[in-house]
């Protein structure tokens, strides 16, 4: 089935090169597209030389969550964010939760959406009591376009913008969004290239350069996702090395969610992540001196709380995504004055 080509928006970042062929400078894969011919992500098309986006009037999901399901717990706690998605993806990850939208543009060359407006959009979120419209479910990196307009107009409204992202856009497109996104959450799926290359048809080393840049490079605040998948990036080995990449190259106090995998998609094959399992992975990270690590998809663990890294205390308490208490006062530890990171952003 062909992709209808309607309401195409202008794309952003692209060269032109010989023969009528653009170069997209929006990821990492940098894809070289002839005339007539998708990107990696199936939604940007070059057409006569110029390149285009197809899903910038598709907008295929749009709700109000809890800023925690992002998962970013160290960013306006407690609010909540109007999320958006278009169709695509950059990845080919075999256990995506959301492969229904971020697939199906490969799989069946469809791109389902409404033509929602961003002045719509951004009216939607203060609407419905918003502090953040956060780009969300596929990777935001590939409707960027739909993601600057929003996240400019947002800005006039009060509102920050965060990101969902695989980390595998380039410092063009960190540069050209670093003027209206506030937060992002990274998913360092794994710390090795034969896992990204195997189970997601990615590369790791761009990822890591993301993360690195972004914590370094900008003011643009940043946690960090690992699905844990029992058998594949699990090992001590790797996380201890994983781990030791955080603390060196984005700090001790960039929060580090270790989410526990639940089989989907294509694979299926798998039992679910065990807890013990998760427990080991959150001790080898404080142990390698991070601040903040948490457990994801573990309803009623105490490590989806925050804690003063310095005297212990209960900071937040966390029960899913909700939020019982906070004690966090002027950005400190209220028993030991211990600055707690993000909070006084």
């Amino acid at each position: 089935m062909a992709i209808e080509e309607t309401n195409l928006k202008k794309a952003v970042l692209w060269d032109t090169e010989v023969d009528q062929k653009v170069r997209c400078k929006l990821c990492n894969w940098r894809c070289v597209i002839d005339e007539g011919k998708l990107g990696r992500c199936q939604v940007r098309k070059n057409m006569g030389g110029v390149l285009y986006s197809l899903t910038y009037n598709k907008v295929c999901s749009a709700n109000s969550d809890p800023i925690e399901k992002k998962p970013l717990f160290h960013f306006q706690p407690g609010s909540r964010s109007f999320s958006i998605a278009t169709m695509g993806c950059n990845f080919r990850c075999e256990f995506c939760q959301n492969w229904q939208i971020s697939q199906v543009a490969l799989e069946e060359g469809r791109i389902n959406g409404q033509p929602i407006t961003p002045e719509y959009i951004v009216e939607a979120a203060v609407r419905n009591g918003c502090k953040s419209m956060a780009y969300t479910y596929t990777e935001p990196t590939v409707f960027m376009e739909l993601c600057n307009d929003c996240g400019s107009l947002a800005k006039k409204r009060g509102l920050a913008n965060v990101f969902v992202s695989n980390g595998f856009m380039t410092t063009e497109a960190i540069d050209f969004a670093s003027g209206w996104l506030d937060g992002i959450n990274v998913d360092l799926k794994a710390f090795s290239e034969d896992y990204y290359e195997r189970l997601c048809k990615a590369k790791l080393q761009p990822v890591l350069d993301t993360i690195s840049y972004i914590a370094k490079q900008t003011n643009i605040w940043l946690e960090i996702t690992t699905l844990l998948v029992p058998g594949q990036n699990d090992s001590d080995d790797e996380l201890k090395e994983l781990a030791g990449f955080i603390v060196n190259n984005a700090g001790a106090d960039v929060p580090w969610h270790i989410s526990r995998f639940h089989p989907q998609y294509k694979y299926l094959d798998s039992i679910p992540t065990p807890i013990d399992s998760l427990e080991r992975a959150y001790e080898i990270g404080i142990s390698a001196g991070l601040h903040y690590v948490y457990l994801g998809n573990v309803p009623g663990s105490k490590a989806e709380s925050t804690y003063c890294y310095q005297c212990g205390r209960m900071l937040i308490e966390r029960i899913g995504y909700k939020i019982a208490t906070n004690s966090i006062k002027d950005s400190k530890c209220p028993d030991c004055g211990t600055q707690i990171a993000g909070f006084e952003l």
